[in-house]
This record gives structure tokens, sequence and C-alpha cells, in this order.
């Protein structure tokens, strides 16, 4: 057994996690780092990779102080991101501006036009992102970066995903031509599968435009899963973090994927992280693409398994948003919640504040509230937001068990359920299951299973898995509730499919009507 280290960057901090993998978490640290937008481009999101390296050393420093232990102990660290958050670099690995984060919405033509010609050439990589090529991937940030900054072509060597940059940053790596890339990252958002040899093939990638000519070669390196070691940390970022030198680092991964290890995920479960976002993610042995569905990847979540992975663009943000529009805070607004009965606002809210990443792929569409009167408050809205993204969630966990994947169980992981238990009720009750949640947050854990597997404590993923995880509380839903939401649920499928121009005009005359009559007391 050993003590390893687990590093998860979000979107707006970085915890450190540090766990005797026979025994449990030791210690936590955390540090924060700024998000950049602009108002006058609302789809712009930006953050500093030195800002990072910067907060990845407080947070090393917090971890180790928490846990009371010296940093040579540490055997082994491995490191999660967001995605898709890429950097542009030249050859020397120096980055040409800032991360465009995953949560940036700037190149929603280019992902038009991949997703145009990749429909044109009938592209079998289409398919298995979903059949449409986000605004949120890697491919149509890059382009969107060739496009707008023609000064730094000249000195553009290749575009890295963060849990790459990372990790090259960590052990040393001074050349690209010594880059190790996470299937787990590049096949969700690159359109990566050894199905048809890695990338997508580069007359296509052409296609798409001149300024992709030669990318395919760009985007090279060893492409590899979590249990593969990329390499050792260096003696600098050792002496910086105030740990061993030469303790094995993996090939990382997306936040939300070993999130999703550390929530316990197993063949049968969804797991929900929910966060500013939500991605709603399954492993199988083998599962075929699934439309609507933005990712089916050989040995993403799990080495061994497809991952599967969904989500929603906004759901902390937009409870968050709501919130900071009523002068109030989350905190302060969430004061109460348990005191509202399913349907009881009459609201009926979609979850497209920041777009629609599944099952629609439509980062164009902004979010609808339905039903207001003269009274309705913000704590009624924050409450009928909560359903929106449960019934957004029943809507993908639908599509992804008619694609073939079974969902025996939902388990809800990341920084919310564990401070929300309306929220926990509420997915119960329109899920219609009992929902799982870890005894205690799960961030942090998925990377330190990762360190566990490099540093030899664990021969597989599920060994260390038994050691590491926490138990659940569950939360099982309630026969009254479920009676209210299904046709609540109706109501939603009709204006989600509707609005989102994936369905027949429909008529909606009925829909305000039913929200009234299912908001009234039951006798």
């Amino acid at each position: 057994m050993a003590i390893v280290a687990g590093v998860d960057f979000g979107t707006l901090s970085v915890r450190a996690t540090l766990v005797d993998d026979g025994k449990g978490p030791l210690g936590l640290g955390t540090a924060e780092y700024p998000l950049r937008r602009k108002r006058e481009d609302p789809d712009h999101a930006s953050q500093s990779h030195a800002d990072h390296l910067e907060a990845l050393t407080l947070a090393m420093k917090r971890a180790l102080a928490s846990a009371g232990i010296d940093g040579a102990d540490v055997a082994a660290l491995a490191v999660d991101t967001t995605g898709s958050t890429v950097v542009m670099v030249d050859e020397a690995l120096r980055p040409l501006g800032d991360y465009y984060l995953w949560c940036d919405h700037r190149a929603k033509a280019e992902a038009e036009r991949i997703t145009e010609v990749a429909k044109a050439e009938n592209l079998e990589a289409l398919r298995w992102c979903g059949g449409a090529y986000s605004s949120e991937f890697g491919l149509a940030k890059l382009l969107h970066w060739l496009r707008h900054n023609p000064d730094g072509r000249g000195r553009f060597a290749t575009a890295l995903e963060h849990c790459d940059m990372m990790v090259a940053t960590l052990t040393g790596v001074t050349h690209v031509s010594q880059i190790r890339r996470s299937v787990c990252a590049m096949g969700h958002k690159w359109m990566w599968n050894p199905r048809w040899g890695g990338l997508p093939p580069q007359d296509f990638l052409s296609k798409v435009d001149p300024l992709l000519d030669g990318i395919r070669d760009r985007l090279g390196g060893l492409y590899g899963t979590s249990d593969t070691v990329a390499g050792r940390l260096s003696e600098k970022w050792a002496a910086r973090l105030g740990l061993k030198p030469g303790i094995p680092v993996p090939i990382g991964a997306l936040d939300a994927h070993w999130d999703a290890i550390g929530a316990g995920c197993r063949i049968g479960d969804a797991v929900n992280v929910v966060g500013t976002s939500t991605c709603v993610m399954a492993i199988g042995p083998d599962v075929p693409p699934i439309q609507g569905v933005s990712g089916v990847v050989p040995g993403s979540i799990h080495p061994s398994l497809v991952g599967i992975e969904a989500g929603l663009s906004a759901t902390g943000d937009m409870f968050e948003a709501i919130a900071r529009r009523a002068g109030t805070s989350i905190r302060a607004l969430s004061e109460g919640l348990e005191r509202y009965r399913p349907g009881e606002t009459g609201l009926l809210r979609l979850a497209w504040d920041n777009g629609d990443r599944n099952v629609l792929s439509r980062p164009d569409l902004g979010g609808i509230t339905l039903g207001w009167n003269l009274l309705h408050t913000a704590q009624d809205e924050l409450f009928a937001a909560i359903e929106g993204a449960a019934f957004h969630t029943r809507i993908i966990l639908e599509r992804m068990m008619e694609g073939g994947v079974p969902v025996k169980r939902v388990v809800n992981a990341g920084g919310i359920p564990q401070n929300n238990p309306v929220l926990n009720q509420v997915y119960a009750n329109v899920l219609g299951r009992p929902v799982l949640v870890p005894d205690g947050l799960p961030t942090g854990l998925g990377s330190s299973i990762f360190a566990s597997l490099a540093a030899g404590s664990y021969p597989d993923v599920e060994s260390a898995q038994d050691a590491i995880c926490r138990p659940y509380r569950v939360f099982e839903p309630d026969p009254a509730a479920r009676a209210v939401y299904e046709p609540l649920y109706g109501l939603f499928r009709t204006l989600y499919f509707g609005f989102g121009g994936a369905a027949a005009p429909a008529a909606l005359g009925h829909v305000l009507p039913e929200l009234k009559r299912l908001a009234r007391p039951r006798s």
C-alpha cells in the first residue's frame, strides 16, 4: 500500500487530495484561479496556464499540511482536468495564449463547418460523437484559434488538452515530440478512435478548412489510457510541489470521467457528476454509437471498457445565475427548498442557459421558463431549475438506454449533490429509481485511484475502487411525487424536442393550463 496524490482541476479551482490507498483520504488542499469572461462576448471563457501552475503549487502545499505528512512519502501523482480545455503551444510547449476553457463557445461556426463536412463525407467518426460536433470540442477550438490568430500560426506546433499539458509540464517534457496524449480527452473531444486509426483522415480535415492542412501529424504523440505511466515527476516540479522526484505520473484524463471512477462507477451504473455543468457517464464492454450522445470511446473512463459521456452545459452555473440576478447567494436561496412539493411552482424550466450539449447538440439555444405569474420568486425559479435539470438528465438516460447502455442504478457525484439533498430527492423522484450519493466528496478520489495503479498498489481499477471509494447514502423515489412528475415530464419532453427543433410542430395550448393544474395542492 502507498500514499498517493490525486489532482483535480475544475472550472474555478484545483483540488489536491492525499490518500493512503489502503485506508482512505489523509488530507486536502484547494486553490482558486480566475476565469476570464468578456461582457462584449459571452461565448468567451479562458484561463492562464501560469495561473493553473501557481494554484497547483499552493493546493499541494495545503494538502501536505492538512495531512501532516512528508511529501517524500508520496509514491505517485495523477492529474485530471476539465475538457475540452485547449491551449496552443510552440515546439517547446510554450503557450501561445490562454486556454480555451471547456465552456468557451466561440467556435460555433467552426463546429458547424466540421459537422457539415462530416455529414457530406459520411464520416464514421461523427456517429461516435452523437451525430454533431460541438463548439465545446477541441478541433473546433483549434480551428477558431487558427482563423483568428494569423500572427501566431508561424509559431504554432500543436494543440494540447489541459490534462496532457499538465502531465507534460510535471514530467519535464520540453518538446512536442515527447508528448503523451489522453485517449479519454482525445477520444471524446477530438474524434480519436482506434476503429479508424486514430484521428479523422487528413483529407477530411483539409476539406473543413485548408488551415488544417497537416494538422493530423501535428496532433501526434503516444496516445494511451490512464493505466499507462506517462513519465516521472521532474526535479523542478518535485521541488516546487514538495514531493519526491521520479515518482510515476500516469496519462491524465477528463475530470468528470475520473470522478465517475472515484464515485464507484461499475457496469450498469449511470453517474451524474453535477457541478458547474453536468456530465452523465456510463461504462460497458461493447457499446455502439448513440445518436445525440456526445461520446462513445473505448478506454476513456475505464481503461478496459467503453466510456459513454453526455451532459448538460449548465447546472451549477444556472443555479448561480438565478441567485446572482436576485442579488443573493445560492446558500441563502436554498434555505427552505425542502418545503416545496413536486410541480408546486407551476414553472417549467429548460436548462439551456449555456446551450444544449445533449441530446440535441445545440449551443445556440437559450434557457426558457414557462408559467410565470406576478407572485413568483427567485426561489421558485431555483426549484423549477432543479426539476428541469432532473428532467433533462432523464432525457439523456433514456437515450443511452435506447442505445443499449444498461442503467441499473444512478449515482449523483460532484460537489452539488454533497450539499443539496433536495436535488438528490428530486432526481430520484423524476428518474423513478434510487439515487446513490457518495458519503463524502469523491472529487480527487478518481485521480487517487489512477495514482494508486501507477504506484503498483492494485492490479486493476476495481480493486482500487473497493479500497478507496466511499459508501453511499440512498435517496428512494417517492410514489406520490412520481405521480406528479410523470405528466410534468411529458410536458418537458414536448417542449424540449419542440423548442429544440427536433420534432414536428406541436400544439402547445395545453401546456400552461396543465402546469397550473399540477401545481394545485393534492387533497
